[in-house]
């Protein structure tokens, strides 16, 4: 590990998909600093990684917003309290210091942050992709293999293998169709795991040519040079090959998640989820707060809405932690605004 990097804040947010972001303006409107923490290089967590074109339904004011506009809006909401990001790196230690009554949060970059509050949001956990076991495979990554799909304009003109066979890989055959010169659907068998609505337009788009299956195969090897790819061979049951050429891969096999080292932290932990107390979203810990995906509870909802209410939930309770003592009135954002970055000694009177 490199040299630890120091900072001092109220509030350490571990996540940064939507849950952890609007936590970011809730504990803002708290007046409360925060350090986000996410082990993808870019906010958004699977919004972003996984799904930034599809729409989605259930966000309260919005019939129909995209992730990445979900994202974007929410970064937006969160900077006027200037939150800092530590992107690429995840949360390795969680150290109490009693006497101080904080605690300091390590990473595997050698960063160190001290805070009063430790805010979870990290979805199910640290998460990446479940990559083939393809010979070179990693030579090719992030030039001519993908496993996330960030900007479909990326791949116009391209001729696209796409390996998998949920809904991942029945969605982005259906839209990257519309702008790929070819687009090829490799599946080991030759029924789909993905929505009714979505096997009917990929069905339609095989008889229009737009799609071609590839079935029953699987992925076999890599043909190119220099990372980008000229052909990816492929082969069925008995172990015949073929070459399809194309210049891209998008593997879509789910993700492997895994909770990390936040299993050691302490913490109530339940099904590889942490317990938390409904009433305040804290967990076992005092000073650490668990929202969205990852905190668990009786009938428990796992909506991005809900995550939202935990947010809000977990920043009105840690303010006392971080203001002790003082009295606060309740105000809603009509009346209250959004609050101006006061002044450092201003906020540090009021803590003390």
């Amino acid at each position: 590990m490199s040299s630890l990097t120091s900072h001092v804040t109220d509030v350490v947010i571990i996540g940064s998909g939507p849950v952890g972001l609007f936590a970011i303006f809730e504990c803002g409107m708290m007046r409360m600093q925060c350090h986000v923490v996410d082990a993808l290089d870019m906010v958004g967590g699977q919004c972003m990684a996984l799904y930034p074109e599809k729409p989605i339904y259930d966000i309260p004011a919005f019939p129909s917003i995209s992730g990445e506009d979900l994202i974007t809006n929410l970064k937006k909401q969160a900077e006027p309290f200037n939150p800092t990001y530590h992107l690429g790196q995840r949360v390795e230690r969680v150290i109490k210091d009693a006497e101080a009554d904080v605690w300091v949060v390590e990473t595997s970059k050698g960063t160190r942050i001290t805070a009063k509050v430790i805010i979870i949001a990290a979805g199910v956990g640290a998460f990446g992709p479940n990559k083939p076991p393809l010979d070179h495979l990693s030579d090719y990554e992030n030039k001519s293999v993908f496993y996330y799909v960030k900007r479909r304009e990326d791949f116009r003109g391209k001729k696209i293998v796409i390996a998998g066979g949920g809904d991942s890989a029945v969605d982005w055959a259906i839209s990257l169709s519309e702008l790929a010169q070819k687009v090829m659907l490799v599946h080991r068998r030759p029924k789909f795991r993905a929505a009714p609505e979505s096997l009917r337009r990929l069905e339609e788009l095989s008889k229009q040519g737009k799609v071609e299956f590839v079935i029953p195969y699987q992925l076999d090897s890599l043909k190119g040079s220099n990372g980008h790819l000229n052909a990816v061979v492929v082969k069925d049951l008995d172990g015949n090959t073929k070459e399809l050429e194309a210049n891209v891969l998008l593997p879509f096999f789910g993700l492997s998640m895994e909770l990390g080292p936040i299993l050691s932290w302490g913490l109530g932990i339940d099904h590889h989820h942490i317990t938390v107390d409904p009433s305040t979203s804290e967990t076992s810990l005092k000073g650490i707060y668990a929202i969205g995906d990852i905190a668990t509870y009786p009938n428990k909802l796992k909506l991005i809405l809900s995550g939202f209410a935990e947010a809000a939930q977990a920043a009105h309770q840690a303010r006392d932690r971080v203001y002790p003592g003082h009295v606060w009135h309740f105000e809603y954002s009509t009346t209250q605004g959004v609050p101006h970055q006061e002044k450092e000694e201003n906020k540090t009177n009021s803590k003390h």
